[in-house]
């Protein structure tokens, strides 16, 4: 019986791993804003930096969304996120739990 529950265990942890390295990390992102988002950055908790400008040359208009895959392979969770509108203010917000999070909005 011990062999049995050991091997159920052993599988059952195995089975949380990978559903935990299979978690899903993209987040719509809603601009209810008046202003277009220029820049939007998301580095994972244990970053000491901003990534990339996941935008690239592209920007989100006032009124639309996007759909960004925030995984960057660490396998973390949490994130920070940092908008840059075109009038130059910028928004942080932290601890965002992206394996849990499915839209993320910003509003005036």
């Amino acid at each position: 019986m011990k062999k049995l529950s050991a091997a159920f265990a052993l599988a059952a942890l195995a089975m949380g791993v990978t559903n935990a390295a299979a978690l899903d990390r993209r987040v719509t992102i809603n601009n209810n804003t008046s202003y277009k988002i220029v820049e939007f950055y998301a580095s994972n908790k244990g970053s000491k930096s901003w990534e990339e400008d996941i935008l690239g040359k592209n920007v989100l208009p006032a009124g639309n969304s996007v759909v960004i895959n925030i995984d960057d392979g660490t396998g973390y969770c949490k994130y920070d996120f940092l908008a840059v509108f075109e009038d130059g203010d910028e928004l942080i917000k932290y601890d965002n739990n992206v394996c849990e999070l499915a839209v993320f909005n910003y509003t005036d």
